[in-house]
Formats: C-alpha cells, structure tokens, sequence
C-alpha cells in the first residue's frame, strides 16, 4: 500500500494531522502519539527563537518534530528515538511531509548523546519520555509499546543528563511528567545545572487533579520559577474540549 509513494508497513496508517496538511504515519498496535505530544509542542514553542537548532529525545513517530515545524520558527529539528522499526517509520512520516530538509530522525542511544552530536550543539531540547519506573514487574524489553510507557532504555535522570551536555548555555529543556515525577524531575535539573523556570499544572477538567505536568528549565539559568496558570483538557462534567484546547489544537482561532 503506497500514498505519494510512501510505503506503508503492516498495521501502520495515515492520520492527518488537521495543521497546515501535516499527516504522520502511525501503528495502532504499537503506540500512537496522545494529548501530551501536543501540549508539549505547544508549550516548548513558546521557548523556541528563530533560527534555533532543536533536538527531540525519545522522538517515536516524531509527531513532536513534526508539530514544531509549524508551531516555531525553527531552523532545524532532529529527532532522537532508539528503536529502529519506529525511527524508520517517523522518517517516512518526514518524507511524506516533504520536511527533509527540516528535520532529520536518528536512531540511536540518548546516553550517548554527547558522542553522536557534539556538546552544546542544541538551543532546545524537547521530550515526551517513559513516564514509567521500571520496577513494576516484568516487561518485554523488546516490545515497542512497553518501551514507550516504562524506562526500559531510559529513565528521567538518563534523559536530564544527557541534556545538560547536549545543551548551550541558556538553551531550554522542556518536557513533559507526572506530577508525581515533579520532585524527581526539580532535582535531577538543579544537579545538573539545568534551572526550572516554567511550570504549568495539566488537569482532566476543572476540579479535578493534575495528571500531567510541563517543565521547562534552562541549561545554566538563574534561579527563578514562574508557574502558569493550570491547563483543564476538558469541560466540567463532560468529554468536551476546553476553548484552550481548542486553540491549542488549532481548531478555532
């Protein structure tokens, strides 16, 4: 099955994106992008200059790099994910964007960031990581899905680390959490004199507790925290978008 000559594998489909004709190629029986790539995009944006050189750690389908193509005046983003099947997969999604030029997906190992990039080659680094510890039982380390959610080939320390060295001073880490991660994701920075300086709190709806969280800390920043008003995905008392969500999204103006 081919679209614009993109050869698409077993199980993998087209979904479009509704930005700017953006698509990306995704399989549903392994992991497909959620809210929280988006709303990561969205709020690393806000940090990004013209001209910046980006990096997006534990990119999968590169639904990130994709996104910030259009949401930032970026003059290059490079995607980092380390299984194979899925990197050649956020590559063809690259092809079929025409975005070649734009962005570039390796394979390959983030603890080994320094050596495949170079220190401070990076203005931001974005990253949408495995929010879950690996301890919880025994997982298949070869399974696509399973190293996707749990920090199998990563944890938060590994991916923090990694950015201090591959950032310039004053380049931006932002990522996306659990809120029961905060503590971990504050310490982590500060030991590696990478400063928080946003936060911004994500709830299902009014009322309810936060399930995600959006850090953005800067690579030899002075210390000062500003946290943004809280984000709601949902209308109270129903599966209704906010109007935020709806700009974030694109969908109204």
């Amino acid at each position: 099955m081919t679209e614009n000559s993109i050869e698409l594998r077993e199980n993998e489909r087209i979904d479009d994106l509704n930005l700017n004709g953006l698509r990306i190629i995704q399989n549903p029986n392994q992991f497909c992008f959620g809210v929280d790539a988006v709303l990561l995009a969205h709020f690393a944006a806000q940090g990004i200059k013209n001209g910046a050189n980006v990096l997006d750690l534990c990119s999968g389908n590169g639904i990130i790099p994709i996104l910030l193509t259009h949401k930032s005046e970026s003059e290059h983003i490079c995607g980092l994910e380390i299984q194979s099947v899925v990197a050649e997969m956020a590559e063809r999604s690259v092809n079929l964007n025409g975005l070649d030029d734009k962005i570039s997906i390796i394979c390959g190992d983030l603890k080994n960031g320094s050596e495949i990039f170079g220190k401070s080659s990076f203005h931001n680094i974005t990253c949408n990581p495995p929010y879950k510890e690996n301890g919880g039982g025994i997982k298949n380390k070869t399974d696509v899905s399973a190293i996707a959610r749990h920090e199998i080939m990563c944890n938060l320390e590994d991916v923090i680390k990694t950015s201090s060295k591959l950032l310039m001073p004053g380049g931006k880490l932002a990522m996306v959490h659990r809120p029961e991660r905060l503590t971990d994701i504050f310490w982590h920075m500060r030991n590696n004199k990478i400063e928080p300086k946003r936060l911004r709190m994500v709830h299902p709806s009014y009322g309810k507790t936060a399930t995600m969280v959006l850090v953005e800390g800067a690579y030899r920043g002075k210390p000062k925290l500003f946290l943004e008003p809280p984000l709601y995905i949902h209308k109270d008392g129903s599966q209704e978008y906010t109007e935020e969500i709806d700009i974030i999204y694109e969908r109204i103006g």
